[in-house]
């Protein structure tokens, strides 16, 4: 009898160890999997997450330009690059009507987003942005030269006073043939050439360096700054008048005239061109006009416009610009990130 109970002790304390093992791996077994549905659920939850900022981070849709001929190799330099390296979902389009043509179709509605400008906004202009309930922020964006050109073999009008070069284009200037300015020059006509009055580097020679006086009768104003090139670079008596830009990229065709402000003639240059350098009397800053409405309502447009002032100045010489003071793009980056 007491062997036959020792043997139930025996019986009943393995089946104890046997069952407390099973819970053991039983436990073991629940607890890895439980870890690994952790591990997988956070891993989840991480590329969700991810995918969700990546996504809000990229943009899409189109941003519309038009202005100032002066200003587009500069915008569409920018634009190029935003659209390579930051938001290759968005269209950035950027079109030369002039900077007058340009706010005509800035101010309308539905209009473009921006208007490139070589020149301030008309009182009239802001005008019609009001009567449209278009707010309108202007963006200075770089400095340019009023650059004027002759003919590779044009070796004596190489230096010009500001007055001089005015007299050419007006009406009661007195000049007709390059002897009327210096009697060792040749007595040959001048032949005029410039931009025509849709673009605001007209407007600015017009207004700021003319005074609004009448230009001559013969001078050929034209739309497109390559045609003036190409007028300019086939004719030895011609002198025409644009922006820097479309000098320095056509330097082979070109000459610049050294203008003499008073203290020497003065070469146009990206070291030269400021508006309190050696070149200030034919600088001026150049600009694009952002339709705030559309910033609030399409956020690639706003992007857009912070990129612009935050890069514009690794482009502004590369395009035939002198960059603006630091200071200046940065207050206006906090002002456009205050939009959001």
């Amino acid at each position: 009898m007491k062997f036959k109970k020792y043997l139930m002790f025996l019986f009943v304390a393995a089946l104890a160890v046997m069952l407390v093992a099973c819970g053991t791996d039983s436990e073991e077994s629940n607890t890895d999997g439980n870890d690994t549905d952790t591990e997988d659920t956070s891993s989840d939850n991480a590329s969700d997450n991810e995918e969700e900022n990546t996504e809000s981070d990229e943009l899409e849709g189109s941003v519309v330009i038009d202005g100032s001929g002066t200003v587009f190799p500069l915008m569409s330099r920018l634009a190029e690059e935003y659209m390579i390296n930051e938001q290759p979902n968005v269209s950035v389009e950027v079109s030369r009507a002039g900077t007058s043509a340009g706010f005509e179709k800035f101010l309308q509605e539905d209009g473009t987003d921006f208007n490139d400008a070589s020149r301030f906004i008309k009182d009239e202009e802001k005008a019609k942005a009001e009567e449209l309930g278009i707010e309108v922020k202007e963006l200075k964006v770089a400095l340019d030269g009023l650059t004027f050109v002759t003919h590779p073999d044009n070796d004596w009008a190489t230096e010009m006073t500001p007055e001089e070069l005015k007299s050419i284009f007006l009406a009661d200037g007195g000049v007709t043939n390059w002897s009327d300015i210096n009697p060792d020059w040749p007595d040959e006509k001048i032949n005029t050439y410039g931009p025509n009055e849709n673009h605001g580097t007209y407007e600015f020679f017009y207004e700021s360096i003319l005074e609004e006086q009448d230009l001559v009768d013969d001078v050929n104003l034209q739309q497109e700054y390559s045609t003036l090139v190409t007028l300019v670079s086939e004719d030895v008596n011609a002198i025409g008048f644009f922006g820097f830009g479309y000098y320095v990229n056509n330097q082979d065709q070109l000459n610049a005239v050294h203008v003499d402000f008073g203290e020497g003639p003065v070469e146009p240059s990206l070291d030269t061109i400021a508006e309190d350098g050696d070149y200030a009397g034919f600088t001026r800053p150049v600009f694009t006009y952002l339709n705030v409405n559309n910033a609030k309502e399409k956020p690639q447009v706003l992007d857009y416009a912070i990129y612009v002032m935050n890069s514009v100045n690794d482009f502004a010489g590369e395009t035939g610009f002198a960059p603006i003071p630091e200071e200046e793009a940065t207050t206006l980056v906090e002002e456009l990130e205050a939009l959001k």
